[in-house]
């Protein structure tokens, strides 16, 4: 599998791949251009799966979950999200996350510190559960406590990310206001408009 050969590399081997040859033999410049067009590859891939697994993951969980005849036919208030909103929000925060998540791993940050890597999975099992939970079952306050739980691992997540990479960090702060946003379409169906 594909997934099998990444690997994370240090900062060394980096700067060594990148140096450029002190031969300035044609033969010494071509391999070295092969090298960097290997390591572009490789950083491509591991970006296309780490963008691909949370997107997917979220499409499968709104095709499957994501209908709510309840949500769609209830009064709600004018601040209420459209269902299609939520969808919309949800998979700009799975694309958000798995940046944010590819570019901490890209600097090593899920090695030196495994909480992010928990933190972020935290986060993304949440994300997925708040659909089943909330529009099969039925089970809005525990919807609620979801979102609660959700948006303590997206705080966590910033935090974390930060420390390896401020991009990173940044990138979670729109997903805040995602998990934000689902709380008020939560509260809607808990305390419902008569």
């Amino acid at each position: 599998m594909a997934s099998q050969e990444l690997k994370h590399r240090t900062r060394e081997e980096e700067e060594e791949e990148i140096q450029p040859p002190k031969d300035t033999g044609t033969t010494a410049t071509r391999r070295h251009q092969k090298k960097r067009t290997a390591m572009a590859k490789r950083g491509l891939r591991s970006l296309g799966l780490a963008l691909a697994l949370p997107l997917s993951l979220t499409l499968l969980d709104i095709s499957l979950f994501g209908s709510s005849l309840q949500y769609a036919t209830m009064k709600k208030p004018f601040w209420s999200p459209p269902l299609w909103a939520l969808h919309s929000a949800c998979l700009a925060s799975a694309f958000l996350m798995g940046l944010s998540a590819w570019l901490v791993w890209v600097e090593g940050g899920f090695h030196r510190n495994p909480t992010a890597l928990l933190l972020y999975l935290g986060q993304l099992s949440l994300s997925l559960a708040w659909d089943p939970i909330v529009f099969q079952a039925g089970a809005s306050r525990m919807g609620l406590v979801l979102c609660v739980a959700l948006f303590g691992a997206l705080v966590g997540c910033a935090r974390t990310f930060r420390t390896m990479n401020p991009i990173a960090g940044d990138l979670v702060k729109p997903c805040l206001l995602w998990a934000l946003i689902l709380s008020l379409a939560n509260i809607v169906l808990v305390l419902p408009l008569v």
